[in-house]
């Protein structure tokens, strides 16, 4: 088997995902075409015939973002007609699991580049628009106990006793690390300003974050999952799978939740004979990655069994890893985690996340993994961690150790 590195990593900024953020204007394929030609002017000495394939995640594959956008986005941005290009949907996780295919078919021997990562333009494609049937079908529905991911957040919070003010005090230290880093251009060695067809500048910086949030403004906010819960039965459905829970407290809000972006990460991968032939200096080696099932109604506890069992195919223990990121979908998911894997505030998400920043739902896994190398070159440590809670009850994990 070959060895897989990171050669590059490059990510959008991410705008608001409103029709008034800055990247609304801008469409999906174009944010796609843009770092590609980034990433091939940032490594001029590798031929982009060598390309074997790019592999993208996207969650809402319908209007602009469907027809395959990944070959699409290839095929504008100029790379010769031999690459081919696949787009893939893991829900959350679809820009790292782009990245974990990649590699699989890199340790292989499968070709000796990949370009892989994410997009997801949700202001112009909005989530949950191509349906699906565990959604809208009750046939399916009603036996899987199904309830949307904020039911599950505030299950989560109920289950484990996070109580609103922790939550909140989460999310403020999201927004207080994202901004400091933004601040200190923690994220500039990554981050491709999104131009415009004029060539000016739309977005350079990440629009979301807050820098003035404070524990007054966010109590302010009313929980946001509290009227489907109750009105529509779906904390009925998660009472009747957990009995336990006499009743759901709804503590997640648009303060301590994720917030809608738009945005876009591509990662250059390789085999050795990349540094090799061409003299690229390789930055990291993906050491190992694993996917995980997990009860669907709770549906977001998968992040800590997936990064158990990338750890011990990489025969690490959690002590060794360096820095973790994990996906902010809520609040409650990255409280989850530490606790259960018994790892420190001071190792985690030590930017900030998506609460504060946002989750383009495609793009994240891709932007997570590119944002934790960033931090291991620049603090000089060795392993990293990437992992997300994934939709319908799943956890995605990859360990990197940066070189």
């Amino acid at each position: 088997m070959f060895e897989v590195y990171i050669y590059d990593a490059v990510r959008t900024p991410r705008g608001r995902g409103k029709k008034d953020g800055k990247l609304h204007p801008i469409r999906p394929v174009e944010l796609v075409r843009q770092l590609i030609q980034a990433l091939l002017a940032r490594n001029p000495a590798l031929p982009p015939e060598s390309i074997e394939d790019l592999i993208l995640g996207c969650v809402t594959q319908i209007m602009e973002q469907g027809s395959n956008i990944a070959k699409v986005a290839a095929q504008v941005s100029g790379l010769p007609e031999t690459v081919a290009g696949v787009t893939l949907n893991r829900f959350c996780a679809s820009g790292l699991e782009a990245i974990n295919q990649a590699s699989t078919y890199l340790r292989a021997g499968v070709g000796e580049a990949f370009l892989a990562g994410g997009v997801e333009s949700m202001s112009r494609v909005p989530m949950g628009s191509d349906g699906g049937a565990w959604y809208m079908d009750p046939a399916v529905a009603f036996p899987g106990y199904f309830i949307p991911q904020g039911i599950s957040a505030d299950l989560i919070a109920t289950l484990y006793g996070y109580d609103r003010e922790r939550l909140d005090r989460f999310a403020l230290r999201s927004h207080q690390r994202a901004a400091h880093a933004t601040q200190k251009g923690y994220f500039q060695k990554s981050l491709i300003p999104v131009r415009d067809e004029l060539g000016q500048v739309v977005l350079d910086k990440d629009e979301n974050i807050r820098p003035d949030t404070s524990l007054e403004k966010l109590a302010t906010l009313e929980p946001s999952f509290a009227v489907i819960g109750q009105q529509f039965g779906y904390d009925a459905v998660a009472i009747q799978k957990y009995p336990e829970v006499e009743a759901i407290q709804h503590v997640h809000h648009a303060g301590n939740s994720s917030a809608i972006v738009d945005g876009a990460a591509l990662v250059l991968l390789g085999t050795e004979a990349v540094a090799k032939k061409y003299g690229l200096r390789p930055r990291a080696r993906i050491v190992s990655w694993a996917v995980t099932g997990t009860e669907p109604t709770i549906m977001l506890l998968g992040p800590a069994p997936a990064t158990r069992k990338a750890l011990q195919r990489a025969g690490l223990s959690p002590e060794q890893i360096d820095l973790y990121e994990v996906n902010e979908a809520f609040a409650a998911v990255p409280l989850r985690f530490m606790e259960e894997m018994g790892i420190p505030e001071e190792k985690v998400n030590v930017n900030g996340g998506a609460i504060a920043m946002g989750h383009p739902l495609g793009a994240t896994g891709a932007i997570l993994l590119g944002t934790l190398l960033d931090e291991l070159e620049r603090q000089n440590r060795r392993y990293g961690v990437a992992t997300l809670c994934v939709g319908g009850g799943m956890g995605i994990a990859t360990v990197i150790e940066r070189i």
